[in-house]
């Protein structure tokens, strides 16, 4: 599709394009709403590798997942909807970074910056999201997908999501992408920070449990670094918080399907826990920039059950970064750092 050049003239007063992407949501806690989320999510090949030929898994997919798990899918978002604002956890919050971050570049360079908001699937879209950018007269754009850590299945579904657009523009705008930000030392400090004032109130616990994303083995050996950059933010962390190994350990959440994926996992290291113990125990989730499903359902509820039900005593979730001031600052930081010559 044609696209207008006016736009993407050079010019001292244009704007910096600055885009917030993450994963996505349903529009609605409805099967109907779901299957079409479902269906655009897992027919990504970042997420799912099928084996050759690609038609097996498009059978799998559309005769029996999007028959079963839309219903099952709508109860479990229906239980989260509404938590953190209006609708669906991940959108309200994301729409509260974007917020805030906007209000911090404006604070600081008045007028450069034009900040969208787009997700992988579902709405609001890249597409929208980039043509907001467009709309603005933003020659240059600076993509932030909302990952601390970089997997291909997250991070580089952003970066094909930008260029599927992007290949539709007549003039292509400058384009820069932060592909992760998992050492980064002001992250490490929000995220000892939440966990230092959640411990003020809420006292410590017996054990700390950090809990990412999982992603199956088999795209490890093939080359993805996402786990040692989990390790990684996990030992800044411990170590920010002064934690000695036996106190702390890093585990993977939300397999799908049946092959292995990598361990050790979340639901069976809690329901190991109070064999060894360990009776009280806090959950942190450092790869999730913004709470979701994945973190408002399946740990402090789903998993807190699992660790109850094997004898422990106190279980809690520390809420993910989201729209904490020292989260804003940071993520505002990395992108005036990453677009310092731009501003010039």
């Amino acid at each position: 599709m044609y696209k207008s050049s006016s736009i993407h003239e050079s010019g001292s007063d244009s704007k910096i394009g600055i885009l917030l992407a993450n994963l996505g949501t349903p529009d609605a806690p409805t099967a109907k709403a779901v299957k079409p989320y479902l269906r655009q999510f897992l027919s990504d090949t970042r997420v799912i590798e099928p084996p050759p030929p690609k038609w097996i898994w498009q059978l799998i997919l559309n005769i029996v997942i999007l028959n079963l798990r839309p219903r099952r899918s709508a109860k479990l978002y229906k239980s989260v909807w509404d938590t953190h604002g209006e609708g669906s956890p991940l959108l309200s919050i994301s729409k509260m970074q974007k917020k805030a971050i906007s209000s911090e570049l404006e604070r600081r360079l008045p007028g450069k910056f034009s900040v969208a908001l787009g997700m992988c699937y579902g709405n609001p879209s890249m597409a929208s999201a980039l043509g907001e950018l467009e709309a603005q007269g933003c020659n240059k754009i600076l993509v932030l997908p909302l990952y601390p850590q970089y997997a291909a299945s997250s991070t580089g579904s952003v970066f094909d999501a930008v260029a599927r657009e992007l290949s539709s523009w007549r003039n292509v705008p400058d384009i820069r992408f932060i592909s992760s930000y998992n050492k980064e030392d002001l992250y490490i400090e929000a995220l000892a920070n939440s966990v230092k004032e959640y411990q003020k109130i809420n006292g410590k616990p017996d054990f700390l449990l950090m809990s990412y994303h999982g992603i199956p083995k088999k795209y490890f050996d093939k080359g993805d670094n996402y786990p040692c950059q989990c390790c990684k933010t996990s030992f800044l962390l411990a170590s920010k918080l002064d934690l000695k190994p036996e106190q702390y350990k890093m585990t993977f959440q939300s397999r799908l399907g049946v092959a292995e994926w990598m361990k050790d996992y979340t639901d069976e290291t809690l329901k190991s826990l109070p064999a060894k113990g360990i009776k009280s125990v806090q959950v942190i989730c450092p790869g999730f920039s913004a709470d979701c499903l994945e973190t408002i359902e399946e740990i402090s509820g789903e998993n807190k059950t699992y660790f109850m039900e094997a004898g422990g005593q106190s279980f809690d979730y520390i809420p993910a970064l989201n729209d904490r001031k020292d989260h804003i600052n940071f993520l505002t930081e990395l992108l005036l750092k990453n677009s310092s010559d731009w501003t010039i």
